[in-house]
């Protein structure tokens, strides 16, 4: 069979350049209250399928108030178009305009490089590219499917699917948590009954009652859409959208990776399908995103894929994170892909991740429209110069719709650069304070890898704290330890400081104007000696206040979740020496597991320590003995040295605890109070490295048990401080073969898998 093309090719003709119209800032906050209002007024119980959940106002729509690539310029031309006649725009890898922060894509998950065989019948092609643009054309949802009709005064999403495109889907995972949180409307049909959590195989195969035909096609929608086989549109304009039309798309970005500049990046296999508003509060507004679902523009040389492991990484720990109180997107569905090989360090199959979040507008998205002074061109890359309108129109963007900054109104002329920067620092200073207090490392935090809404995004190499290491790297190809454990709040700092660096000419420029908010046209016809005297001052005005709130949030929240893991309420400017650093030192200092010791510690009263007779006694040895069984390698252990270190911090601790006992901070019943708030604190069940490549197997072994062991893996991440497993002394032979698994899942496991390191490949 002779391959004909791969994508990628510039022998195909370019498009003419099509500039898209910006919106004002007026407009823009002229809200259709009208919409709302339906929106607000659909009934709150009334689930739909997921073509049939409802979009927001014109308003509230990133495609309908950022600048498209004009080369897809709106949903009606994207759709007659460049489906039609030049579906390549979207699978080339290309430098956008410099004013673009978006291209309209379609989802379109396949092996690449494309292998286009000759027709058959065979026949004389005499213009190559228009053959390769009709075989990809042919490959694209465009083909209208059963349209329903939607409810009064809805806006009607319209069905696609491929008349050549038709890989097997199978739903492997589907979080209850997400659809209740973020998609309360959604009807996911039967889905949940094939999905039933079982960690032993037996408790998945009881018999199942049969589901109706209307639920089973519910389902099959779900699996359709998120799996990128249909695509969700309305390719004509809509007066109820504010005469615009609906498409997804991939957003364009920038970023450092590794401290080092690297253009342009983007979505390179994630694809924006859906915004939905929330129906508690129709000014919430989610959106929805399939990664995994083939090529954009930004894929530079890569597939558009994402494989079975790295999906079940990502679906598993953002919920588990939410569940953790830690900031970060959500995740939906899994759908696998099972004839779809690709191609990593082995070949292994593609899967299609679905994920959930109020935004996944990132720092590098700033840096793409104002990059650092005198940034380079790279080989299959490269960076566009700035464009300093574009970072007005995202910059205001953000600031009403994903900030929401109520101090600052940009339309009454309200500087607002600043606050942005401060506003964004505030929020990644909570999440990576959460982040160190629970152990989490995330292995990649490139600017363009940190949300601009605070948000824990992009789940790669991670790993959670086993054996407590504050150098610990979790990323194998972090070869000098960038972003180890303790390293991670420096980072967040770097990639603020970037943050800052993309916006001080505009903040500059606003100081100028006496601290009033730039308007169209404000960088035009401004000479370099005026541009960088404008960010030197954006710059000292915003540096030194960002770094200190960076500090200080960082430090008070990272004390409060420490305080809350050990249930301490009032605030001790002395803990952290007193009480939260020897704590850990004695975990490094003995290689005893992080999370095990909190737990343990959940249950300490001060009591056990003024115990004068033999029970006492006892009771305290076997108290440490729990602690120091924590350890995975108990031969290296001096248990002498470390059962008086022990004995020592406990009785801090206890004097610690009890300076609360007559405080009234904690009411009548002190001991059951703390425990209780103890034991919420700190997750019995933790998603260690063993663990998550157990799954991964099972998964990839039988997909149709290891589904129900992902189930009940998620269920068991959503839930993460109950007694899994009967947590307590009770013998292994008294608990049923579930629990048994229960209980091994929330153990250290294998010691050759601790500090285990994964890869970036994904």
């Amino acid at each position: 069979m002779e391959k004909l093309w791969e994508i990628g090719n510039e022998e195909l003709g370019m498009m003419s350049r099509m500039f898209g119209v910006l919106i004002s800032p007026t407009a823009y906050m002229r809200a259709s209250r009208n919409a709302l209002n339906k929106t607000a007024a659909m009934s709150r119980n009334a689930k739909v399928p997921f073509s049939k959940l409802p979009l927001p106002p014109s308003s509230h729509l990133l495609t309908h108030n950022l600048t498209p690539d004009p080369r897809t310029t709106d949903p009606a031309s994207f759709f007659s178009d460049v489906l039609s006649r030049t579906p390549s725009i979207q699978r080339r890898a290309r430098l956008l305009s410099p004013e673009a922060h978006f291209s309209y894509v379609n989802p379109m998950p396949l092996e690449f490089p494309y292998e286009i065989a000759p027709p058959d019948p065979p026949e004389v092609v005499t213009d190559r590219a228009e053959f390769i643009e009709q075989w990809l054309s042919d490959r694209e949802a465009k083909i209208p499917r059963d349209a329903s009709s939607a409810q009064s005064g809805d806006i009607l999403l319209h069905k696609y699917t491929s008349k050549s495109r038709n890989h097997r889907r199978e739903l492997i995972a589907l979080s209850e948590t997400c659809v209740n949180d973020c998609l309360p409307l959604l009807d996911c049909g039967d889905a949940f009954d094939t999905l039933k959590p079982a960690l032993v195989s037996s408790n998945s195969s009881k018999e199942k009652t049969p589901s109706s035909s209307e639920a089973q096609h519910v389902r099959q929608e779900l699996i359709d859409v998120l799996g990128g086989h249909t695509s969700l549109m309305i390719p004509e304009e809509s007066d109820k959208l504010g005469g615009k039309g609906f498409a997804p798309w991939s957003l364009r970005y920038s970023g450092h990776q590794f401290g080092v500049w690297a253009g342009q990046l983007g979505d390179g296999r994630a694809i924006s399908i859906l915004v939905t508003p929330h129906p508690s509060n129709p000014d919430t507004t989610y959106e929805v995103q399939l990664k995994g679902a083939g090529r954009t523009p930004f894929s530079r040389s890569a597939d558009g894929l994402a494989v079975l492991r790295s999906s079940i990484r990502e679906y598993l720990c953002s919920e588990a994170m939410h569940a953790l109180g830690i900031p970060t997107t959500r995740s939906l569905a899994l759908v696998y892909l099972p004839e779809m090989p690709v191609i990593r360090e082995r070949l292994e199959k593609a899967c299609v991740t679905t994920r959930v979040a109020e935004t996944f507008i990132r720092i590098g998205n700033f840096e793409a429209l104002s990059p650092p002074s005198g940034a380079m061109f790279f080989f299959g890359g490269g960076q566009q110069h700035a464009d300093y309108e574009a970072l007005r129109i995202l910059g205001e963007w953000t600031v009403k719709r994903i900030l929401k900054l109520d101090n600052v109104n940009p339309d009454a002329g309200d500087a607002w650069g600043k606050e942005l920067v401060l506003e964004v620092a505030r929020r990644n200073a909570k999440m990576v304070a959460a982040w160190q207090a629970y152990g989490f490392m995330h292995g990649v935090i490139n600017t363009d890898n940190v949300s601009i809404a605070g948000l824990t995004i992009d789940y790669g190499p991670y790993a959670f704290m086993d054996v407590f290491d504050p150098h610990h790297i979790c990323n194998h190809s972090d070869q000098e330890g960038r972003y180890a454990y303790n390293q991670q709040p420096s980072m967040i700092l770097y990639a603020c400081r970037a943050l800052l660096d993309a916006l001080a000419p505009l903040i500059g420029a606003e100081i100028a104007l006496g601290n009033k908010a730039v308007r169209r046209g404000w960088a035009d016809n401004v000479g370099d000696a005026t541009f960088s005297e404008w960010r030197a001052a954006g710059i000292k005005e915003v540096g030194s206040t960002m770094n200190q709130i960076i500090e200080s949030i960082c430090a008070s929240e990272y004390g409060m979740a420490l305080r809350r893991r050990l249930a301490l309420r009032r605030v001790d400017p002395s803990d952290q020496r007193i009480i939260f650093q020897p704590l850990l030192d004695m975990m490094e200092n003995h290689r005893l597991d992080f999370h095990g010791t909190f737990r343990k510690l959940a249950f300490f009263r001060p009591n056990v320590l003024r115990g004068d007779d033999d029970s006492g006694a006892t009771a305290l040895e076997r108290f440490i003995a729990g602690l120091l069984g924590g350890t995975p390698e108990p031969e290296r252990l001096d248990a002498g040295k470390a059962t008086e270190e022990w004995l020592a911090w406990l009785d801090t601790y206890a004097a610690r605890i009890e300076s609360e006992r007559t405080s009234g901070e904690w009411g009548e019943d002190f001991d059951e109070a703390r425990e209780r708030t103890a034991i919420s604190a700190n997750p019995r069940f933790v998603l260690r490295q063993w663990l998550l490549e157990e799954v991964i197997k099972k998964v990839d072994d039988d997909p149709a048990t290891g589904k129900h062991v992902l189930a009940k893996v998620m269920q068991m991440a959503c839930s993460p401080f109950k007694p899994w497993g009967r947590e307590g002394d009770m013998p292994d032979e008294e608990l049923s073969e579930e629990e048994r698994e229960e209980r091994r899942y929330c153990g250290l496991g294998d010691r050759r898998m601790l500090g285990f390191q994964c890869s970036c490949s994904s």
